[in-house]
């Protein structure tokens, strides 16, 4: 029995399913099987796929697509790994990641979920110098609510028995079967299994300061997308609140200020300047706290709307090229400090 289970959905991702797959089977760590699942993928994905000659890959095909969640599922149900770990077909590992989430693990057996934080790469994997630098430790459950520590979903390694703990039913094709992120939702799946995890579960969920993963950054989408993310993220509190409406009570107004502000540097990543100061003005007029609380990043985010909203876009690039590269060396000496720090 392999002792990790790596589980990757693949849909439409021929340009960079290869570099996915070739991270998984470059890890110094080497005992996992790698379960590929196809879902309905529509292009070459899937004949890539096929041209690696390894015994460790398995591929499990779905008959419907059933978007992301649905194929996290069908893999937790084939893996037969004590530790599962998921990488999103568009991005790929450092080659240490499943040794040092294993060390993590199995040296601290109160944690069930290991992260890492994540190095931002562009279409052509070239890294922009700049990470995702989530809290690591010592994390309330509010705090997945607001920020989504873990970052994406293809940071965590898991324990198995995290699974079994959140494990429900689900009926589909008249047929029951065992579930874990939820399918009928399209997107904010894992933030929604994240928070689940952590009100409902004893489990500890801690990160490593590492960058062990490289977290592609799309330069296409429209702006209309971000509100589709907005309303999935509603479908979240309205789902927790279900069992948890203390808990959504206390946190829902500020968590929704700062999945607004979230959303207004996705849209200026997307370079819609309207969208971006429409946005970040509902999460001020949401809970005003945010400017206080992260008051660094609130005004970043301001800034940076009007600034794409008012300048010639020429010199709002060479603007926010110089931010990036001081907000990069920045976050790159604390990953340093913290590697000093906290050793793994």
């Amino acid at each position: 029995m392999p002792e990790i289970s790596v589980i990757m959905p693949v849909y439409n991702v021929e340009r960079f399913v290869a570099k996915a797959v070739q991270s998984v089977l470059d890890q110094t760590f080497t005992d996992f099987e790698l379960l590929i699942i196809d879902d309905v993928s529509p292009d070459s994905s899937i004949s890539i796929c096929e041209e690696f000659n390894d015994p460790r890959i398995k591929i499990i095909r779905h008959t419907i697509n059933r978007g992301l969640a649905g194929a996290r599922n069908t893999g937790v149900r084939n893996a037969q790994g004590a530790f599962l770990a998921f990488l999103d077909s568009d991005d790929c590992w450092h080659p240490d990641k499943l040794s040092l989430h294993h060390k993590h693990l199995v040296s601290h057996p109160e944690v069930g979920i290991s992260f890492s934080r994540s190095a931002f790469i562009d279409e052509d994997g070239t890294p922009n110098a700049c990470y995702q630098m989530p809290r690591l430790k010592d994390i309330e459950p509010g705090y997945y609510l607001c920020r989504n520590p873990i970052g994406n979903g293809s940071a965590p390694v898991i324990r198995r028995e995290v699974f079994d703990a959140i494990r429900f039913s689900f009926v589909f094709e008249g047929e029951e079967e065992d579930c874990y992120f939820d399918s009928e939702l399209r997107r904010s799946e894992d933030i929604e299994c994240w928070i689940r995890i952590a009100i409902t579960t004893d489990w500890v969920i801690e990160g490593l300061p590492e960058a062990l993963t490289f977290y592609r950054l799309n330069a296409g989408g429209l702006s209309a997308n971000l509100l589709k993310q907005l309303e999935s993220w509603e479908q979240v509190i309205s789902k927790t609140r279900t069992y948890a409406p203390e808990f959504i009570d206390k946190w829902e107004n500020r968590a929704r200020a700062f999945q607004l502000r979230y959303l207004a540097r996705q849209a200026i990543r997307l370079r819609d300047g309207r969208m971006a100061t429409k946005l970040v003005h509902r999460a001020l007029a949401t809970d005003p706290q945010i400017l206080f609380q992260e008051p660094g990043r609130t005004i970043l985010t301001l800034g940076a709307s009007y600034l794409l909203l008012i300048c010639p876009q020429k010199l709002y690039l060479s603007i926010e090229g110089i931010a990036q590269k001081l907000i990069g060396k920045l976050q790159a000496r604390r990953i340093e400090h913290d590697l000093e720090s906290h050793p793994s």
